[in-house]
């Protein structure tokens, strides 16, 4: 997939709430020019839950086309619809994502085999690796580490966007399924993810620093534990004041 900082990309509205694609070229832009590692878009920065189809089929072909293929792109498709999942899911396939995202399914609250089919039925479907998106605080399901050992065993499910918040459990998850890559999904912790082992960050503070995010990874990665340490210390206050 990738290595260090994927901007979680916002989407820009108009003031009549239709999405700016104009924007959004720009800010594709943008991320190119300024060291971001990975685009990843229609996530939950990205208002994926307030988007209809219609307007996430065509983010996604705005994006791609003014990419050109500069970033790798994921494309967010979770849903807790198995079968809308995996529609959408082909549809970006078809269209050019490098990778799909994949949030629990919410609401509904399924038990492990429930979940495993979920995630299994999507990634029979389609040829390009999936990220799943542990995300309990919003989902109100937590990706049990002996789920994620089942998940692992296929071949399309590579990596795990960890955003529980839960050290310890984003601890045993790297001890007992190493194979998936983990990214951090809450800014304030990425050092003491990849302490653990994670290569990344799919980060909501990258839309505005992107630079900032990409060397806190980098450094990092490259044995640089002190600068990687400053940098995260300095930008968690304003990594706090995105989320009041």
């Amino acid at each position: 997939m990738f290595k260090g900082s994927g901007v979680a990309l916002v989407t820009p509205f108009n003031e009549d709430l239709t999405v700016n694609y104009k924007k959004m070229e720009e800010l594709v832009d943008y991320h190119c020019e300024n060291k971001t590692d990975a685009l990843i878009i229609l996530g939950t920065t990205g208002e994926s839950s307030t988007l209809d189809d219609e307007e996430k089929e065509k983010i996604v072909k705005v994006v791609i086309e003014k990419n050109q293929k500069r970033l790798p792109i994921i494309v967010g498709a979770g849903s807790n619809d198995t079968k809308h999942a995996i529609e959408l899911s082909k549809k970006y396939e078809q269209l050019g994502a490098d990778g799909l995202l994949l949030v629990t399914p919410y609401y509904n609250k399924g038990n492990e085999d429930g979940i495993y089919k979920h995630y299994v039925s999507i990634a029979d479907f389609v040829n390009i690796p999936i990220i799943l998106y542990n995300v309990p605080g919003r989902t109100g399901v937590n990706l049990s580490v002996s789920l994620l050992k089942r998940l692992a065993k296929h071949k399309n499910i590579v990596g795990l966007k960890e955003a529980s918040g839960d050290i310890s459990y984003a601890a045993e998850v790297a001890r007992e399924v190493p194979e998936l890559l983990m990214y951090s999904g809450n800014d304030d912790i990425t050092v003491p993810l990849m302490s653990l082992g994670a290569v990344g960050t799919i980060s909501v503070l990258a839309n505005i620093e992107p630079a900032v995010t990409h060397n806190i990874v980098e450094c990092y990665l490259n044995g640089d534990v002190i600068e990687s340490r400053r940098l995260q210390l300095k930008y968690n206050g304003l990594v706090k004041a995105l989320f009041v």
